[in-house]
């Protein structure tokens, strides 16, 4: 239950937002870093993009360089999931109300209070590149406003704005944690009640801060390609602590889809939790025949990979269900040469035949509150009314995979969520189905600590490393 040790780069400095010495003493004619992460907070704000789809497209595009690559990376990603506190500085620091700030005008102060509060990017070099960016895309009127905002912004740091926004942490110790570490209120919540259930609540300040941190990049090795051990020493990353198959890089190096062992199909990218989740499905003994698995949630297709190339390597084959036909198109192009079938239907009425499957997994539609990491600007976008019908849809897609699986079959219901009402809440009410046994879960994550007191596990970043997932075993009489 230890804490992660701090990692470092491969310059032997600690990670985390850059914090070198050489930010622009003044703004460059040019500055493709700013401008792609002004548009990444455009897209995101305009058009409920994801950041981490919209600003590799755009590097790619405009063919920025690595150094400019990375600053972009570090603003766009990092404005993102600070939201809230640099939205709360602005409304200090502006006359006129958020909401009556141009969009972009907007973003670009939010861009500058960013640089301000998190990177070592001198205070005077933040204010006037932020201040030309804005001046480029809304002239000098809005130039100037952005000027005075941002001027008061400087007159504290991150910590000073803290303590001056922030309530009482003796008073509201769960509203000082969730400005402190940019959190929605509600997800910090959602977060302290799973930690409490656990008899762990003194863990939220160290998961808040986790989650609030750039996560390392996660590789896994396809079974029976290559091996850990070997795609670490090409991609000078580590072998994951956990999963034979996992590799982890820095954060920050680089773009993982132009390594060579991802170009050539050996290797993808997969947070470590979601490949533990997807192994305890392979792990239970189970009598009889074990060749048919199903992944019945299966896009966009990084479990179906992995379980395809395991279970191919005993001739067996795995049916793969989406309902999008964009990503069941998706998953055909990272299973091919993969003994996948691919369904496109609802996962709860995919016409597959009832107790069919040796293995299911359903990997089901969730918050993704345990993601935040990776999807930078998806805790200020997801609300507490997206609860409950994704658990409705939870508990009716873990029944259809009960029926699908034969008896003495295994189901792993997976969620990257530690939200109650979408772990534990729907694990048990499957268990009290007929003819339904749920399996203590935490035998088949060996070597895996701090998995509390079951049946269920629940992953951390704060203590594994990896996305927040959760895993519950079941098998049928």
């Amino acid at each position: 239950m230890s804490p992660q040790p701090a990692r470092r780069d491969r310059r032997g400095g600690p990670s985390g937002p850059p914090r070198g010495r050489g930010g622009p003493r003044r703004p460059p004619a040019q500055d493709p870093a700013r401008e792609a992460a002004l548009d990444t907070l455009g897209a995101v704000r305009e058009k409920d993009a994801y950041a981490n789809l919209v600003l590799p497209r755009l590097l790619r595009d405009r063919r920025i360089g690595t150094r400019d690559a990375a600053l972009a990376t570090e603003l766009a990603y990092g404005a993102s999931r600070t939201l809230g506190l640099l939205d709360a500085v602005l409304g200090e620091c502006s006359e006129r109300p958020l909401t009556e700030i141009d969009g972009v005008v907007l973003d670009g102060l939010r861009l500058g209070v960013y640089q301000l509060l998190r990177t070592r990017i001198p205070p005077h070099a933040a204010v006037s590149a932020s201040v030309e960016l804005v001046r480029s895309r809304a002239g000098t009127g809005a130039a100037g406003f952005a000027n005075a905002v941002l001027r008061r912004a400087t007159e504290r740091d991150e910590d000073g704005w803290v303590e001056f926004l922030a309530p009482d942490s003796a008073e509201d110790p769960l509203g000082y944690l969730a400005l402190r570490h940019p959190h929605p209120r509600w997800v910090a919540e959602a977060f302290a009640a799973t930690l409490a259930e656990a008899g762990a609540e003194d863990e939220l300040a160290e998961l808040l801060a986790a989650d609030d941190a750039r996560p390392a990049v996660h590789l896994v090795a396809r079974p029976g390609e290559i091996s850990s051990a070997e795609l670490a020493a090409i991609t000078g990353g580590d072998e994951a602590p956990y999963s034979p198959y996992g590799v982890r890089l820095e954060a920050g190096a680089g773009d993982p889809a132009d390594l060579e062992p991802v170009r050539e199909r050996l290797a993808a990218v997969q947070d470590e939790g979601s490949q533990l989740a997807a192994l305890a499905l392979t792990r239970p003994q189970i009598e009889g025949s074990d060749l048919r698995w199903l992944d019945l949630c299966a896009g966009p297709g990084g479990k179906a990979s992995l379980l395809g190339a395991l279970v191919g390597l005993d001739g067996g084959t795995l049916d793969a269900v989406e309902p999008a036909t964009h990503r069941a198109d998706l998953i055909r192009s990272v299973v091919k040469d993969l003994p996948v079938r691919v369904h496109i239907a609802d996962g709860r009425r995919s016409g597959l035949p009832s107790a069919a499957f040796d293995r299911v997994l359903v990997d089901a539609p969730c918050t993704g509150l345990g993601a935040l990491r990776r999807r930078p600007e998806a805790r200020w976008r997801r609300q507490p009314s997206d609860v409950a019908p994704l658990t409705t849809l939870q508990t009716e897609l873990l029944g259809t995979a009960l029926d699908l699986v034969r008896p003495g079959g295994v189901v792993a219901y997976v969620v990257c969520s530690p939200h109650l009402a979408e772990t534990v809440e729907v694990a048990t009410a499957a268990a009290a189905r007929p003819g339904v046994t749920q399996l203590d879960a935490r035998p088949f994550f060996p070597d895996v600590p701090g998995l509390g007191e079951g049946p269920g596990v629940q992953l951390w970043p704060h203590r594994h490393g990896t996305d927040a997932m959760f895993c519950a075993l079941f098998r049928r009489d």
